[in-house]
């Protein structure tokens, strides 16, 4: 049976109120650093996947141990249950697409109710961060992919489709959904979504659903 829309979140200062990438960065002493470089990419003012190697380069060293801290320090989005549960109520399901990393997402999503996630890997030798990433990346234009992967798969057209982002790299994703809303969003995003969400609360996403 299809479902009868797809809301397709991105992860980090989205659905949750964190840059995971930088809190991994704090148990090498290097979060200062990758927090500016972020904000570069974020903005759209370097290539997102050149950005990305040189970040996790940053983390070369850091213990596998070290997730069970940077879980502990994550926050969800005030609203995002909230966002989650009405998909669900009204027969949706619900996706996040993040130029993150599975390593804290394959915990955070289920326990956010997110039905279908997708991310980078960290590649790790002898239990610590090599500083590579494992496999391909997940830039923008994997982004708009999973949208359309997902939406083919549940049998959602297009217009039926809400994708939900704060960066450069969610600007393809906006553009192939139905509608495109820029959340928390960086100038850029802004002038191109469908709506401006400017509230830090998920719930305001609510009222737009198809």
């Amino acid at each position: 049976m299809p479902a009868r829309l797809l809301l397709v979140l991105d992860a980090d200062s989205t659905l949750i109120r964190n840059e995971v990438i930088e809190l991994i960065a704090d148990e090498a002493g290097r979060g200062a650093e990758v927090a500016a470089a972020t904000e570069a990419a974020m903005r759209g003012e370097v290539d997102f996947a050149t950005s990305l190697r040189s970040r996790v380069e940053a983390l070369r060293g850091v213990p596998l141990a070290a997730f069970a801290r940077v879980l502990a320090r994550i926050e969800p989005t005030p609203g995002a249950r909230e966002l989650i549960d009405a998909v669900h109520a009204r027969g949706g399901i619900v996706g996040v697409v993040s130029g993150g990393f599975h390593e804290v997402l394959d915990t955070v999503a289920p326990q956010l109710g997110v039905d279908v996630w997708r991310a980078n890997r960290l590649h790790a030798a002898d239990g610590v961060l090599t500083g590579r990433v494992d496999g391909g990346i997940v830039d923008a234009a994997g982004k708009a992919a999973a949208l359309g992967e997902w939406a083919a798969e549940h049998g959602v057209p297009a217009s039926r489709t809400v994708a939900v982002g704060d960066g450069a790299n969610d600007l393809l994703m906006m553009a192939a959904a139905g509608l495109g809303v820029a959340f928390n969003a960086k100038p850029a995003v802004r002038a191109q979504a469908d709506l401006v969400i400017g509230p830090v609360d998920l719930a305001q996403v609510v009222p737009l659903l198809p």
